[in-house]
């Protein structure tokens, strides 16, 4: 009987991997040179394109675009020579357009201030409450001061304090958002089956009564919040109060207001 060679696997050259691991360097090093190649910036091109691009932004005409081509020329070693770089300055736009900001939010002061004036009374009472923030002048009334408990009728002492704030609102022609609020007990009566519907209502009857005090409709819109969005808590007798109220809100013409909120006290005349 023939007898078998026993099987040897071992490895005649335990160098081996080192064909496999020099093959997988040298497409790396390939790889990293391509890289390289494709990311490398023609200087030259890249400083025409920066010219031109600030030439079309800040509205020079082509002669400066002339007078850098012409300052441009080949030396023996193929680069250019005498190429000014450019800076791109701001747009002539962005500069409107920041003065616009400006002038906005210091007209929106301007009338905040105007209405908290007005109604300094009711203000140092804490029934009234302005202040301006990111979207515009937000005028917080108690609900005491509109409407009777649970209803969305108008009450006779709502016509004093509207009729100010409306002469005010008259003067531009922002938009105009009312807003209805209301604490967290649930109602629930023959007209309103929830605080949506009472807050919705009652915001309709205030944006009806601007529009009837000479405000233009096409300015105005009403929205219900019922209890979604309390400015205090709900356990006490006191937070419930201040959590009941319609939110008149003059809107920005854009939407770059300032960014803090802050509440805005009547001016006190000194003597």
């Amino acid at each position: 009987m023939i007898r078998r060679k026993p099987f040897d696997d071992e490895d005649d050259d335990p160098h081996r991997w080192l064909v496999s691991y020099a093959d997988f360097i040298t497409l790396l090093f390939a790889f990293f040179v391509v890289m390289y190649a494709i990311s490398s910036v023609n200087q030259g091109k890249y400083e025409q394109l920066t010219t031109s691009v600030g030439t079309a932004f800040t509205g020079e005409g082509a002669s400066g675009l002339n007078q850098n081509s012409s300052q441009m020329g080949l030396g023996s070693e193929g680069k250019i020579k005498g190429q000014q770089s450019s800076l791109i300055r701001p747009l002539p736009l962005t500069r409107l357009y920041n003065e616009k900001t400006r002038r906005e939010r210091e007209s929106m002061a301007k009338m905040g201030l105007d209405i908290s004036n007005a109604l300094s009374p009711m203000v140092n009472e804490g029934k009234i409450r302005v202040t301006q923030n990111n979207r515009g002048v937000r005028i917080d009334i108690h609900d005491s001061l509109l409407f009777n408990p649970g209803s969305a009728e108008l009450s006779i002492s709502a016509d004093s304090v509207m009729n100010d704030i409306a002469k005010l609102l008259k003067e531009n022609e922002r938009l105009i958002q009312v807003e209805g609020h209301t604490d967290n007990i649930p109602i629930s009566n023959d007209k309103f089956f929830s605080n949506w519907e009472l807050s919705a209502v009652r915001a309709s009857s205030v944006v009806r009564m601007l529009a009837g005090m000479g405000v233009a409709e096409k300015r105005l819109s009403a929205l219900g919040f019922g209890a979604s969005q309390p400015i205090s808590e709900n356990e006490s007798i006191q937070g419930r109060a201040k959590n009941r109220r319609v939110s008149i809100m003059v809107l920005y013409d854009n939407d770059n207001g300032i960014e803090d909120s802050r509440v805005i006290k009547p001016q006190v005349n000194q003597p």
